[in-house]
């Protein structure tokens, strides 16, 4: 995962998309960079760490524009810091291009050994240079498009590109005098547009349009390829229609609970969860407690469709970030016990029910469960708002390998035995797909194990 952010046709663009990528932030607190352009050149800034602590005021001063780009990185794999952090700039035949990426390429290491072979040069080790270091390569135009007279010269250059890779991208381009945003044919990662007076905007989720007092427009369809420039927006649908396969996980985890995208609000879609998981479940407790903060509202709908009163059993240090986002299961397990405390006034002599959203690798949840007994808790029943994961994802999600995921490896009664858990109960996969229309739009995957686009072999994980 990670977040992308575009604006143009504002004065101070750099400043817009500052505050638009900060929105962002829950998407990826490894790095984060913004490009602007003012029509003439595009500047860059990138930088490891937060967006409020990693940029400062010099920095925007010194790549003020009128469209820019922006993105928050999601480290999964590959080099930490800001080596990595986009947009990546690159010199190409059609000028200077920019390039923000959401999402995972399956074909990432045939297509760089391909390239390598012919002697092309990689400054990177992410699958997001690709999108820069196939422009030049070939020229393309789909079947049946007519292009306006201002996208000949480029556009053809991009479709190449689209018709080498293969996986989840949604693709915020930035060019010396236009924005270009791409949304791969199945649709996996979400990717909005929206309207502040004559400014246009793209973003991951629609809360990044809010902190700007934006309209939400509408989606980026998949397979679709927007131009936007002084002359206006052009659409292309640059690939034959695909079955779609947007992200289920975003409803569970990642985006955050105010935003809409793929055509749904994600706050009604998790509180469906809870609901549906207190319809399977049939234990007697006294009170809910939700791990924050995805796990509030499916524990909100728990809470409600039960009839238990939900409390702050645990409560949150919003200084710390995501411990799931972290490279490594040690700092994991350190953000684990710095951003929760448990709160004994609810806890001690309850029989409690603990709402999450996902379990993954089961440490965590351990963890939570040791800490509700040593808040003096009577009974820890542990319930996950989503199906065990038994798959990794191939498209843009730090779910790791197969072996590492504890639902592949071990049974429900033993996986309760290692959290140390009175009880264990997942919301079935039924359940979870009861809970948005149309659900063989989704890719659920990493729940069913199956696979949208196949996979040959596992693709490095960088974003």
């Amino acid at each position: 995962m990670c977040g992308i952010f575009g604006i143009f046709g504002v004065e101070n663009a750099e400043k817009y998309a500052f505050f638009g990528i900060y929105a962002l932030q829950h998407r990826g607190q490894e790095s984060v960079g913004i490009a602007t352009s003012d029509f003439e050149s595009i500047k860059l800034v990138r930088k490891p760490g937060l967006v409020l602590s990693a940029l400062r005021e010099e920095d925007l001063e010194n790549i003020n524009g009128h469209l820019a780009i922006a993105h928050v990185r999601y480290a999964t794999a590959g080099r930490s810091g800001g080596f990595n952090a986009q947009p990546f700039l690159k010199r190409t035949p059609i000028g200077d291009v920019a390039v923000a990426h959401n999402g995972n390429l399956v074909n990432f290491k045939e297509l760089k050994q391909h390239l390598q072979s012919q002697g092309e040069e990689f400054d990177h080790d992410s699958d997001t240079e690709l999108f820069l270091s196939l422009l030049g390569k070939g020229r393309e135009v789909p079947k049946d498009l007519t292009l306006h007279p201002r996208d000949q010269e480029i556009l053809p250059y991009i479709f190449y590109v689209l018709s080498k890779v293969k996986g989840a991208y949604s693709l915020l381009f930035l060019l010396r005098d236009r924005l270009i945003a791409v949304r791969d044919p199945y649709g996996f990662r979400p990717l909005l547009m929206g309207r502040m007076k004559k400014a246009l905007l793209f973003a991951s989720e629609s809360c990044a349009f809010d902190i700007l007092g934006a309209e939400l427009w509408r989606e980026v369809k998949p397979g679709e390829l927007i131009v936007v420039d002084e002359a206006g927006i052009r659409s292309y649908k640059f690939s034959k229609p695909q079955r779609k396969a947007m992200c289920i996980f975003e409803f569970v985890y990642f985006s955050k609970p105010e935003s809409f995208i793929f055509n749904r609000l994600v706050y009604g879609i998790r509180k469906k969860m809870g609901q549906r998981l207190a319809l399977e479940d049939d234990v007697s407790a006294d009170v809910v407690v939700p791990v924050p903060d995805s796990g509030i509202v499916p524990a909100i709908g728990y809470s409600q469709e039960k009839g238990i009163p939900m409390e702050l059993g645990l409560v949150r240090n919003h200084y710390v970030g995501r411990s799931f986002i972290e490279p490594t299961q040690e700092l994991r397990d350190i953000r684990v016990l710095m951003k929760l405390n448990p709160n004994p006034e609810v806890l001690k002599g309850k029989r409690v029910v603990v709402i999450d959203d996902s379990l993954v690798r089961g440490t965590t949840s351990k963890k939570i469960v040791s800490m509700l007994r040593r808040a003096s808790a009577k009974e820890v029943h542990m319930r996950i708002a989503s199906p065990p994961v038994i798959g990794p994802c191939y498209y843009g999600i730090d779910t790791p390998t197969k072996e590492e995921l504890i639902a592949t490896k071990f049974s429900v009664e033993e996986i309760r035995k290692f959290i140390g858990a009175d009880s264990l109960r997942y919301l079935s996969l039924e359940g979870l797909r009861s809970c948005v229309e149309d659900y063989k739009d989704f890719c659920d995957a990493c729940f069913s194990g199956i696979y949208p686009i196949e996979v040959k072999q596992e693709p490095q994980r960088v974003r």
